[in-house]
Parts: structure tokens; sequence; C-alpha cells
């Protein structure tokens, strides 16, 4: 796997016009689509449902990565495993059995992940390391696009990749929120492995340029 991996989050696409914008993100060389389930209860905002994901899974073969901003997500996991969801992360904050959760998602066919706000630190995940395919570190306080990188979350996303290393664990590092031009630097030293891309790369006059620019930064580090 040639990494970094880039993710373009259709949250910052234009809804009325989600073909136009799996073909850019194809065109442009994407490696993931980045899907951001919001609920209006764990985030002020409210996104869309499995019926998005399971038309985007019709247009596209590129990995649908399926992030539920969402309470409750144990009851939600199964309708977007059956759209077509390739990856399922959930946040530690929203799930008491999240343990249970980790194993569901795998057992249906898809590749769990755990999230976690600024505020969460490794410690709380730290049982889960071994168990989960990814884990996205969010960068930004979720619930909208456009924000500015913490820059404090980089630290945790650093820890967790040297943890997988000298553990032997398996899961890919994810980050989400504030990631552009001005924060790549910053962004490749802690080496991720999944670059979640909103604003940066649906807002650019050439979205390909930014994508060939946050791999070539990661790639220098």
């Amino acid at each position: 796997m040639k990494k970094p991996l880039v993710a373009p989050s259709i949250l910052s696409a234009d809804f009325a016009d989600m073909k136009a914008a799996v073909a850019l993100a194809t065109r442009a060389g994407a490696d993931w689509l980045h899907l951001d389930v919001m609920d209006g209860r764990f985030v002020p905002a409210i996104t869309f449902g499995d019926k998005m994901v399971a038309d985007l899974r019709a247009r596209t073969a590129l990995p649908l990565d399926v992030h539920l901003m969402t309470v409750e997500p144990e009851h939600l996991v199964p309708a977007f495993i059956k759209a077509g969801a390739d990856w399922i992360s959930f946040h530690v904050e929203a799930c008491v059995h999240a343990h249970r959760l980790v194993q569901t998602i795998r057992d249906s066919g898809a590749k769990p992940g755990i999230s976690i706000v600024p505020s969460t630190p490794i410690s709380v995940i730290e049982e889960l390391l071994p168990l989960v395919d990814l884990v996205l570190v969010m960068t930004v306080n979720p619930g909208a696009g456009g924000q500015s990188l913490i820059p404090s979350c980089l630290e945790k996303a650093g820890r967790l990749v040297a943890m997988r290393d000298s553990m032997g664990y398996g899961y890919l590092v994810s980050i989400d929120g504030g990631i552009n031009r001005s924060t790549m630097g910053a962004i490749a030293a802690a080496k991720p492995d999944v670059l979640v891309m909103g604003s940066a790369f649906f807002g650019a006059a050439d979205p390909t340029a930014e994508l060939e620019f946050a791999k070539a930064v990661w790639n220098r580090s």
C-alpha cells in the first residue's frame, strides 16, 4: 500500500452534484472517499444517511470510508455495511460497548475503525488498538469543514504511528481537519497513513495539484 492515502471528504463537495464530486476525486487520483455521517446530536450538523453511501457505491470503485459522527453508532452500522461501506469508524466517546461494535463491524465484512475528538487522550483507546484497522484522529473539533488544524492533535497521530510500529499492530492512522498547503509540513512529520482532505481539495482551483502536493510533502519528510 503506497502511502499516504488521500481521502477527499465529500462534506466539502456540492451535495447537489455528488456524481461530479466522485468523478473529480477519481480523476485527481484519490485513494478513498471519506463520508462524514452527522446526526445533529453528537455534532450540531446533519449530513446524510445510508442511502447516500449506497448511491455512491453504485458510482465508484473507490473504497468508501464512512465516519459515523453519531450517538449510538451500534444502531446504524448494519445499514451502512449493507449500503457498501468498506471502512466504518465510530467515535469512542459515543459508544459504551466499543469492543463489541468493533467485532460486529469486522464480522459483517467491513474494516473497523475508531475515532477520537481533540480532547480525548490516546489512553482511552489503548485497549482497542490491537483490534482495529483504522484510528481516525480529529485534528479539528468535529462538525464543520474549513476549520484550522489543532497542532497538538498531530502529536497524538505521531504517537499512534510509533505505538503501532513498536507493538506490531496493524491499524492505519488517519487525520481529518485543517489539511492544506500551510499545514502539510507539520502533518508529514507525524507520518499519518491517511489524509482526509475537505475544503482544501474540493475548494481548490486545481484539486489534482493539491492532492499531489500533499503526497509529495509527505514523501519528502
